[in-house]
């Protein structure tokens, strides 16, 4: 009896000895925790490899700013300033290309006399016989085409009646001695609405209403409301005059589609023969730059969502 207490103590003593060294070897081997943190941790780079990696570092590098060379001085029309359309483009231009974008708004006369005077790196304007000339003399390098819109004549609706005919709608204004605001400022819409006084052989100024505001587009549209004239003005400042006025306008467009009425944009960088202390450099950049497709791409969807309707019209590359 006393034989078999012993023997029944010495397999208990064992079973229980069996039982601690299986417990305390699990909390002593890390193998099994270790083993699939580690694959975890390798995985994705495995899985990702550098080919996986390229797009992202790619992308990076696109979408980081170019670093700052300089400032490109332009003389451009004040429908580029008035439209918002350089407002813009140009942080765009200073991140994509590293040059800041300066500008003076003033008519198409002065600012391609600014490009004469060597005062401007780049002219943007919309006169293209005048922009020829610019070329021709010598000033220019080469105009390229940028974008367009058309002309449109605004006024009150009585007594004139909406057409699409120009010529009918300048007779009568003129016959019935109707108030007409003029820029007066030898602008690209100057221009345009000399021309067609001349064409139809008629003096406006013997009109005692023909008035000449001698500023920009949107002052002169401010200024034909106030008096219940006509003026002509591009289609684009006058969406966004129309849209974001502080005064509700009380005129609309009463002759717009006729053939004659386009207003085509173009860029020509001033000539470094004549002037080589002007940044050519930038200038070709922004040439470059605002005909290519991305760009044009951009103009072209520039006022959709706010006006209804683009306010230029891309085709550099036509």
């Amino acid at each position: 009896m006393k034989k078999q207490r012993q023997l029944l103590a010495m397999i208990l003593a064992a079973s229980m000895l069996a039982v601690c060294v299986t417990g305390c070897g699990g909390k002593e081997d890390p193998a099994p925790e270790e083993t699939p943190a580690e694959v975890s941790e390798e995985t994705p780079e495995e899985s990702a490899g550098e080919e996986a990696e390229v797009p992202e570092e790619t992308s990076d590098e696109t979408a980081a700013p170019a670093e700052k060379k300089g400032v490109l001085m332009m003389a451009t029309t004040t429908s580029t300033a008035d439209t918002g359309l350089l407002d813009y483009l140009a942080p765009i231009f200073l991140a994509d290309t590293g040059w800041e974008l300066q500008w003076s708004a003033v008519g198409t006369g002065e600012a391609l006399k600014m490009g004469e005077n060597g005062d401007v790196d780049i002219v943007l304007v919309h006169a293209k016989a005048s922009e020829e000339e610019f070329v021709a003399g010598g000033f220019g390098v080469e105009r390229f085409q940028v974008m367009y819109n058309d002309f449109v004549v605004v006024g009150p609706t009585e007594p004139v009646a909406p057409t699409d005919d120009i010529e009918t709608l300048f007779k009568t204004i003129q016959e019935d001695q109707l108030t007409f605001v003029s820029r007066g400022d030898d602008s690209g819409t100057d221009k345009k609405e000399k021309g067609i006084w001349k064409k139809l052989e008629i003096d406006p100024s013997e009109n005692p209403n023909y008035l000449e505001s001698g500023q920009g587009m949107g002052a002169t549209i401010t200024m034909a409301d106030e008096k219940g004239a006509y003026c002509l003005t591009d289609r684009g400042t006058w969406l966004k005059m129309k849209t974001d006025a502080d005064v509700e306008l009380q005129l609309d467009i009463l002759c717009e589609g006729a053939s004659d009425l386009l207003n085509q944009y173009g860029i020509i960088a001033v000539s470094p023969e004549k002037y080589p202390e002007l940044n050519n450099e930038a200038a070709n950049d922004m040439i470059e730059w605002i005909c290519s497709e991305e760009v044009q791409e951009l103009i072209g969807n520039y006022g959709v969502d706010q006006y209804g309707e683009a306010l230029f019209t891309p085709n550099a590359n036509e």
